[in-house]
C-alpha cells in the first residue's frame, strides 16, 4: 500500500474539525431547520472531506445533507467544495424509472390520449405490400413520424392526407383494404389468449354452465379466423355482455337453459247436458247390501 493511498484514507485533521462550516453550508443550500444532527464523515481523498447531516425535511426519509470541504497544501483554511442532497443506506427512495411504453396497462388510456404505436410494432403487420412508402395517413409515415417524436403531440382534427392518384394506396384505397397495417399473426395469438383467459373454458363461470357459447342464442359471430373460436354475448344477464366470449365459454344465462317442460293439464270435465238423473230424497228400500226379509240368522247379528 503506497503513502499516498493512506493518507487518502486518514482524514485531514482540519477538514474533519470543520463541522460548523460544513453545517452552514448545507443550511445555506437547504434551509435553516432542514439540517439534522451530523451524522459522521468520510475522507474523499488528500485533504478533502465529507460531512453528512440528517435531513429532516418531510418525504425525504433516510437522506442526507453532504457537504464536502477542502484545503490547499500547507494552507490552514477550510473551503466548502459543494452541498448536496443524497440518498443514505435506509433512504426512501422513488422506484426504478420504467419507460412509458412498458407502464401502459390495458384501461389505462383514457379520453384525448394519444397512444402511438412503434413502427416494428409486432403485433400489426402491412395491409398490403408493393410500394416501399407508407401511404400518407399512417402512424409511421413521414408526415406522422414528427408527431410521433414530440411529446406534446395533440390530435387534431384535420382530414389525412390523401394518397396520390396512381398510386397503389391509392388503388387499395378504392377497393376496400386502404388500412396501412393490420393485425399480425403474432398480434391475432396474443388478442386470442387474453380473450380466452377472462371469458374462456376454463374460467369458474364455464365449469358450471349448462352448455356453452356455441349454442347459445344470444351469441352474436363475428368475422375473420377469429371468429372460428371467439364470438360477442348479447345477454344483457350475462356477466360477459358486450364482451368476446371463446365459443368453449358459458353462463347459467344461456338460452336454452332457461326452457323448461310445462306440467300436464287435466283434461277439462265432460257436461252431458241432454240428459237427467234422478236422484230420490230417499234411498231405496232394495239399495242396501243386506236383504229386506228378515230371517233367523239376520236377526241374531242385529241387522234390520
Amino acid at each position: 500500500m503506497s503513502a499516498a493511498t493512506t493518507r487518502s484514507r486518514t482524514p485531514d485533521r482540519l477538514c474533519a474539525e470543520a463541522v460548523d462550516l460544513a453545517r452552514s453550508a448545507a443550511e445555506e443550500a437547504a434551509a435553516p431547520g432542514v439540517v439534522g444532527e451530523h451524522a459522521g464523515l468520510v475522507s474523499e481523498g488528500d485533504r478533502v472531506v465529507t460531512h453528512f447531516f440528517e435531513c429532516m425535511e418531510l418525504g425525504y426519509r433516510g437522506w442526507r445533507w453532504a457537504v464536502t470541504v477542502a484545503r490547499a497544501s500547507r494552507a490552514r483554511i477550510v473551503t466548502v467544495d459543494e452541498a448536496v442532497l443524497l440518498p443514505g443506506p435506509d433512504a426512501l427512495l422513488a422506484p426504478e424509472w420504467v419507460p412509458w411504453s412498458e407502464r401502459l396497462r390495458p384501461g389505462d388510456l383514457g379520453p384525448g390520449d394519444l397512444l402511438p404505436t412503434d413502427a416494428e410494432d409486432l403485433r400489426l403487420e402491412p395491409g398490403w405490400t408493393g410500394e416501399d412508402e407508407p401511404p400518407p395517413n399512417s402512424a409511421v409515415s413521414d408526415e406522422m413520424a414528427d408527431l410521433v417524436e414530440a411529446e406534446d403531440a395533440e390530435v387534431t382534427t384535420r382530414p389525412p392526407a390523401v394518397p396520390r392518384r396512381g398510386s397503389i394506396a391509392a388503388v387499395a384505397e378504392e377497393v376496400g383494404v386502404h388500412r396501412a397495417r393490420v393485425l399480425s399473426r403474432y398480434g391475432l395469438h396474443t388478442a386470442a389468449d387474453r380473450w380466452e383467459e377472462a371469458f374462456g373454458p376454463k374460467t369458474p363461470m364455464a365449469q358450471a354452465a349448462p352448455a356453452s357459447c356455441v349454442s347459445c342464442g344470444f351469441l352474436l359471430r363475428i368475422g375473420g379466423s377469429l371468429g372460428q373460436a371467439f364470438g360477442v354475448c348479447a345477454n344483457e344477464f350475462s356477466p360477459a355482455d358486450g364482451r368476446v366470449v371463446s365459443l368453449a365459454y358459458g353462463c347459467g344465462g344461456h338460452s336454452e337453459a332457461a326452457v323448461m317442460p310445462k306440467p300436464p293439464q287435466p283434461a277439462p270435465p265432460v257436461i252431458d247436458e241432454t240428459r237427467v238423473d234422478p236422484f230420490p230424497l230417499r234411498p231405496a228400500a232394495d239399495s242396501g247390501s243386506v236383504p229386506v226379509t228378515e230371517d233367523a240368522a239376520t236377526a241374531e247379528l242385529g241387522h234390520s
